[in-house]
C-alpha cells in the first residue's frame, strides 16, 4: 500500500533519483552514438558484395551457374553473413544475458579506471553498461540503416555511376543524405527504446533510475513509493520525447508534400 509516510522517507532519497536520471540520459546518448556508428558498419557488411569464390560458379563460356554446390559457394558472401549471423544473435537472445556475458566474461579481465563520471558514476560499471547496450542497439539499428538504404531509387545509384561516381562516393554524397531522412524517426524511437531498456543496467551497479529504486528501497524497507517515482521521472523523460519525436516526423512529411 501506498502512505504519505512513504513517499516522505523516499523524497529523503530524492538526490539518487537526480543521479539516476543524469546516469540513465548520459547511458542512453552514449549507447545510441557507438550503436549507431556500429550499426552503420554492420549494413555496409550486409549490403555489401564481397564473393571470393565467385570463379568457382563460372563455366568455361563465361556464363554464371545458377544450381550446385559451385553456384551456391560463388554466391556465398563471408563479410555479409558475419553480420547477418551478429545480427540474429543478438537480436534473438535476452538483453539480460549479453549484458551478463558482457560484464562478467568478456570485460570481467578488463582494468577500468578508477573514476567517477561526473562524481557519481563509477566508469568500471558505466562502460561495459554502454558496450553491451551499443551491440544489442547496433543489431536493431542496422536493419533500419538497411531498409533505409535499400528504400532509395536504383536508379540513383546508376545514374551516379554513370557520372563517374565510385560506389563509396555514390553511398557518401548520394544514397545516405536521402537515407538518414527516411530512417531519422525510427532511430529517434530506438532511443527512446534504449531509455527504457537502460534500467537492466542496474543489475550491473550503473547508478541509473533503477539503482536509485534499490538503494531507497535498502534504506527505507518500502519499494512501491520508489517505484511510483521511477515511474514518474521514466514518464517525464520518455514522453516528451516521443512528442518531439512525432513533431519532427510531422514536419518531415510536410516538406515531402510541398
Amino acid at each position: 500500500m501506498f502512505t504519505a509516510a512513504g513517499f516522505e522517507k523516499t523524497f529523503e532519497y530524492i538526490q539518487l533519483f537526480k543521479e539516476g536520471l543524469i546516469c540513465t540520459v548520459a547511458l542512453s546518448l552514449f549507447t545510441v552514438i557507438f550503436g549507431f556508428i556500429f550499426a552503420l558498419v554492420l549494413s555496409t557488411m550486409r549490403l555489401s558484395d564481397i564473393r571470393p569464390f565467385r570463379f568457382l560458379a563460372i563455366d568455361k563460356e563465361g556464363r554464371e551457374l545458377e544450381d550446385g554446390f559451385p553456384a551456391m559457394l560463388g554466391r556465398f558472401n563471408p563479410i555479409s553473413f558475419i553480420a547477418t549471423v551478429y545480427v540474429e544473435v543478438f537480436r534473438a537472445t535476452p538483453m539480460l544475458v549479453q549484458l551478463f556475458i558482457m560484464y562478467y566474461v568478456v570485460l570481467a579481465d578488463v582494468q577500468f579506471p578508477e573514476i567517477k563520471i561526473l562524481g557519481f558514476i563509477r566508469a568500471d560499471r558505466f562502460i561495459p553498461g554502454v558496450v553491451a547496450l551499443s551491440m544489442n542497439s547496433a543489431a536493431y539499428l542496422s536493419e533500419i540503416i538497411r531498409a533505409g538504404i535499400q528504400s532509395i531509387d536504383g536508379g540513383q545509384t546508376e545514374a551516379a555511376r554513370s557520372l563517374g561516381l565510385s560506389q563509396f562516393e555514390t553511398m557518401r554524397y548520394i544514397i545516405l543524405p536521402q537515407a538518414i531522412k527516411n530512417i531519422l524517426p525510427p532511430i529517434a524511437n530506438e532511443f527512446v527504446t534504449i531509455i527504457k531498456e537502460s534500467s537492466i543496467c542496474y543489475t550491473i551497479g550503473v547508478q541509473e533510475i533503477m539503482y536509485a529504486v534499490s538503494a531507497t528501497k535498502g534504506a527505507t524497507y518500502r519499494i512501491a513509493e520508489p517505484l511510483v517515482v521511477a515511474t514518474v521521472v521514466y514518464f517525464c523523460l520518455t514522453f516528451p520525447t516521443s512528442k518531439i519525436i512525432a513533431y519532427c516526423e510531422r514536419r518531415m512529411r510536410r516538406g515531402d508534400k510541398r
